[in-house]
């Protein structure tokens, strides 16, 4: 007699059940990616229902709802590709966490794009191209081509890893479908050249003002016998230095329609504000540094707090500048469509610049980590010093540019940034006659012909500075102008073709 006990069951159900299960499981695996790109279409439909209720009794309502479905759009790539080089240095640098830096980067941009966005958004809405050049509907058929066109670019860009200029792509898209609406008389020449030359400057400048700034660092704290108490002395003219640059910038662009106040006033509340930050960080500095081991580890921890600062004041001058290549057509879409005319208001709509403003952080919060770790980490490696450098360095770039209403490239200003602290990395470790001298006290040996004793293919592994990403960074600058330019023209032939 058999004794085996039978088992209780139903393999045919079990079999389904299983099936079921996996299901079940690959669903939930794929939805996870479909939550940030739902999100993403949600905003555009809220974009569109604000522009519609801001529009719907005016003349070319549709033709305002769609352009600012597309300026949405645009806002959130530029929030994916561009916002992450401004948190990428203290991500990469392990002072702030991802979750962090994203918060205080969303809040920052936000700000910087509603009380100080205006100044730029002229010169792409009708800078680059005069209006007057061609009819009302063409100038809207050109602004709608022009934010489709850079918008999925970057958007192509994004979801490649390659950090290019949204600046970039919406100056080509804008040029391209121009001259073709109304030939290439109608684009100024003479503002284009001094754009292109802002692009080649602005990371040249950036990465000598970081480099700079390092080099600073390493000579009067790094390298000292007496580290905490050098950074003691120093660490707090570095905070007031950039507290009181940003108050003078914001006395002379955003509030200035508040306080019309001259130049020299301006600086003058700049140096008060530095002076103050100053008196207060001095005594906080000292509390923070009580018990710190003599160890450029501790300097770390005492460039934390101005490092998050600078995080935050890069945030705020990049909303300034960079919300105009979302709102700045938009903003020409809506002036040309309320009056059938070509110009451009001096005060933007609200609701333009706020549809800015969130899709820019909105982007940054779904799809900005992905190019995170490309400029805090692979490009040199970031400690809180250097990426504090960083920091500052476009920061003050950018807002330079900002007051200036020059549409300059924060990518190109924040990776040149990057790549001048790296560089300054190798110059000063081969050449610092402190560094050398602070080694040798220390009890070090140096060999003199350590580098030239090795093969080329060991140099090369050993440089602070990847070169292999300087090439791809660069060569994505290049092809950006002429890939949006060719297809800005081609969807404004179509537009025009279909409905002009």
């Amino acid at each position: 007699m058999d004794n085996t006990p039978k088992r209780l069951g139903k393999p045919t159900l079990d079999k389904d059940l299983d099936k079921l299960t996996r299901v079940e499981a690959a669903t939930h695996f794929v939805s996870r990616g479909l939550i940030a790109p739902g999100l993403g279409f949600i905003f555009l439909a809220l974009a569109m229902i604000v522009a519609g209720a801001s529009v719907i009794d005016q003349p070319g309502a549709a033709i305002v709802i769609a352009g600012s479905a597309l300026a949405a759009y645009m806002a959130m790539n530029i929030g994916a590709n561009d916002v992450a080089n401004n948190v990428s240095p203290a991500v990469g640098s392990g002072a702030l966490t991802m979750a962090v830096a994203l918060i205080i980067a969303a809040i920052f941009e936000t700000l910087g794009a509603m009380l100080a966005g205006g100044d730029v958004v002229s010169t792409i809405s009708e800078g680059i191209v005069a209006p007057s050049s061609m009819p009302a509907e063409t100038l809207i058929w050109a602004m709608l081509a022009a934010l489709l066109s850079a918008a999925v670019w970057i958007n192509v860009a994004t979801w490649l890893g390659a950090p290019v200029s949204t600046t970039h792509a919406i100056v080509g898209a804008v040029m391209g479908a121009g001259i073709v609406g109304a030939g290439p008389a109608a684009v100024d020449w003479r503002l284009m050249s001094g754009i292109a030359t802002s692009w080649v400057v602005s990371p040249l400048l950036g990465g000598t003002i970081a480099a700079a700034v390092l080099l600073f660092i390493k000579e009067t704290i790094i390298y000292r016998d007496d580290k905490i108490e050098a950074a003691r002395r120093w660490v707090p003219v570095l905070i007031a230095a950039m507290s009181g640059s940003f108050a003078a910038y914001l006395a002379i662009s955003p509030l200035a329609h508040l306080l019309k106040l001259g130049i020299g006033a301006c600086l003058l509340i700049g140096a008060g504000v530095g002076g103050a930050t100053y008196a207060v960080c001095v005594p906080v500095i000292a509390r923070q540094s009580v018990g710190l081991e003599n160890r450029n580890q501790s300097l770390r921890k005492l460039f934390r707090v101005p490092l998050i600062f600078s995080a935050a004041l890069l945030s705020f001058a990049h909303g300034a500048n960079d919300v105009a290549n979302a709102v700045g057509p938009l903003a020409a879409i809506v002036h040309a469509a309320r009056t059938m005319q070509t110009g451009f208001d001096s005060t933007v709509p609200q609701w333009v610049m706020l549809i800015g403003a969130l899709g820019i952080s909105l982007g940054l919060l779904l799809f900005g980590p992905k190019l995170i770790d490309l400029v805090g980490k692979e490009i040199t490696k970031l400690n809180p010093m250097r990426a504090y450098c960083v920091a500052l360095s476009a920061a003050v770039t950018v807002l330079v540019a900002s007051a200036l209403g020059l549409p300059v490239s924060s990518t190109h200003i924040a990776v040149g940034s990057v790549f001048g602290v790296g560089f300054l990395r190798e110059w000063y470790t081969l050449n610092s006659q402190r560094r050398l001298d602070y080694i040798r006290r220390r009890g070090g040996v140096i060999d003199a012909d350590e580098f030239e004793e090795r093969n080329p293919d060991e140099i090369s592994r050993r440089r602070l500075v990847r070169r292999s990403h300087f090439m791809t960074i660069v060569a994505a600058w290049i092809i950006t102008v002429p890939v949006t330019a060719m297809a800005a023209a081609i969807l404004f032939s179509i537009l025009n073709a279909l409905f002009g």
